[in-house]
C-alpha cells in the first residue's frame, strides 16, 4: 500500500496537490497541505502519483507503506 506525504520543509504552500486530490488533501489556513493518513489504493493512487508529479516543490511524495517494508 502507498501513503501520501509532505515535505513540510520543500512545500512552499501552493495548494495544487489539494485542487488534484481534493479529497485526500485539505489546505490548513495558510494554504499547507493536510493530508489523509490512510493508505491509498486503487484508481485514487493513480491521482494521487499525478499530484505528486505535479507538485511544483517535489514536497509530495508518494511512498510505500512503513509496514509494508517490514
Amino acid at each position: 500500500m502507498k501513503r501520501l506525504r509532505v515535505n513540510p520543509i520543500t512545500c512552499e504552500g501552493h495548494g495544487l496537490c489539494a485542487e488534484l486530490l481534493p479529497e485526500r488533501i485539505q489546505l490548513d489556513e495558510w494554504g499547507f497541505p493536510i493530508i489523509d493518513p490512510e493508505p491509498v489504493t486503487g484508481e485514487a493512487a493513480r491521482h494521487a502519483a499525478r499530484a505528486v508529479e505535479a507538485c511544483p516543490t517535489l514536497a509530495l511524495l508518494l511512498d510505500s507503506d512503513s509496514q509494508e517494508r517490514r
